[in-house]
């Protein structure tokens, strides 16, 4: 019993030895460079980084380690709006992860994943999967890795209660996020919630605090983008101008250095000049950030998705050989399923059995098929209303046209615009994206819904949201 306890015990630790030595020789120094690379925006670095360490991992049999990368190039994917890559390079890390017992390793994928999935506008599947996030890393010891994550994951999480209308859990996930933060970006994220809420002087105090941190760090990535971009848009509501454009063009300054990671990102700034200028009557700066902001909002990017797809092929053509491997698999199938049917023939009950087994679940597959349509329909709808396209209200009658014809039975006067608007609240758009999306201010959102509930007999009470939610 010494001798059977005495090797478990050396095995034990021998595997404990082994997860650290990856953890501090892997994991620490390609997350930690990831996540610098991304802020900095340097695209082509991170890149080369993550396929450095990919083929370190294939080199000592680190299957985590390869997922690792997977993720990250995931969520460069993410931010560059290439979301079709992003999935494949999920699914190749969830496969691997699916054998994992590393916790940590689990969390940061279902974090990233969760993002994802709000991108995408899955709010529910974005708050389930992070949630399984924090499950997972409740059950990893105190690290540095441990409390990144456990940040991103309080961070994304008060982002998901804002939708759910949840506030006082949201600001509860903010300050947990702020406790484990010194960039200043918890307290920017704070003071920007707390803004669209008008409390100007609360929201003051914290964009303060993130600047002064800001300015002691000397930061000039994706963290001061953001910052920055926020105190322009505090001191443009606040009235201060001068301020505004300031904090405006040194967003500008910085957009330059990381767009080729923060593409998205552009154009917000182009719209907050845009509002600045037409609020000052200064009309051709404020034409020509339209221009701009219109141009980088409709802007394909081909080139640089070219640029992108060539890059991943190294972490994607497995993927292609994988799907050869498998059609050969289902032509053999099929071939040997024939040939038994053939010598199996007689045994008609046989047959019979198989052929209701087969529609079952050609049944289940329709339900699968179907879920996946509403899904890339959902998907569609959302695109045509980022982009403020004309045709949004067709595809949406399309896909809703229960929702519709209520809203013309509560109120047959209801204008194309109303039921526009109707469509985009349906899809949970917030006040501040709908403004952005269809270039007007935050105020006159407001207003079109004070309109909307009046011509709906929607009482003061009731949330619009959710009275929306049910009307089909």
């Amino acid at each position: 019993m010494r001798i059977f306890l005495s090797i478990v015990v050396i095995i034990l630790v021998s595997c404990n030895q082994g997860h650290t030595e990856h953890e501090n020789a892997f994991d620490v120094p390609l997350l930690t460079q990831n996540e610098k690379l991304r802020l900095s925006g340097e695209y082509d670095s991170l890149i080369n980084l993550n396929r450095k360490y990919y083929e370190l991992a294939d080199r000592i049999d680190y299957q985590d380690g390869k997922a690792l990368c997977y993720i990250n190039l995931a969520e460069l994917n993410i931010s560059l709006e290439n979301y079709q890559k992003s999935q494949i390079l999920f699914d190749k890390a969830k496969r691997i992860l699916a054998d994992s017992k590393n916790n940590l390793h689990k969390a940061r994928f279902y974090n990233v994943y969760g993002r994802f999935n709000f991108e995408l506008r899955k709010v529910d599947k974005a708050f389930e999967y992070n949630h399984e996030a924090l499950n997972c890393i409740k059950e990893t010891s105190p690290s540095q890795i441990q409390k990144n994550l456990l940040f991103n994951i309080y961070l994304r999480q008060a982002l998901y209660f804002i939708e759910r209308k949840r506030d006082a859990d949201a600001l509860d996930n903010f300050q947990k996020a702020r406790k484990l933060d010194n960039t200043g970006y918890s307290e920017c994220a704070i003071s920007d919630y707390i803004y669209m809420h008008k409390n100007m002087d609360s929201a003051y105090v914290y964009i303060s605090m993130a600047y002064h941190k800001l300015e002691k760090q000397k930061r000039d990535d994706g963290i001061a983008l953001y910052i920055n971009t926020i105190l322009g848009e505090y001191y443009l509501a606040d009235g201060q101008y001068k301020e505004a454009e300031a904090a405006f063009k040194r967003s500008l300054e910085i957009d330059k250095k990381t767009r080729r990671i923060f593409a998205y990102y552009t154009k917000y700034i182009y719209n907050d000049l845009r509002s600045l200028y037409e609020k000052t009557r200064q009309k051709e700066k404020a034409y020509f950030y339209l221009k701009a902001y219109t141009e980088a909002k409709n802007k394909t990017n081909k080139a640089l998705l070219n640029t992108i797809n060539q890059d991943m092929e190294s972490f994607t053509a497995e993927t292609k050989e994988g799907a050869e491997k498998h059609k050969n698999k289902i032509q053999w199938v099929i071939f040997l399923s024939l040939a038994t049917f053939s010598l199996l023939g007689i045994y008609s009950w046989r047959i019979v059995g198989q052929l209701r087994n087969r529609r079952k679940a050609l049944k289940i597959e329709s339900e699968e098929l179907k879920s996946s349509m509403n899904d890339n329909t959902q998907n569609t709808l959302v695109e045509l209303a980022r982009k403020n396209d004309p045709e949004f209200l067709t595809y949406f009658k399309e896909g809703y046209p229960d929702f519709v014809k209520k809203l013309l039975e509560i109120n047959p006067d209801l204008e194309n615009s109303e039921l526009t608007f109707c469509a985009m609240l349906k899809l949970h758009f917030t006040s501040k994206e709908i403004a952005s999306y269809t270039l007007v201010q935050h105020r006159t959102v407001q207003q079109k819904k004070y309109r909307v509930r009046k011509k709906l007999n929607i009482p003061t009470e009731t949330d619009i949201y959710k009275f929306l939610d049910h009307l089909d």
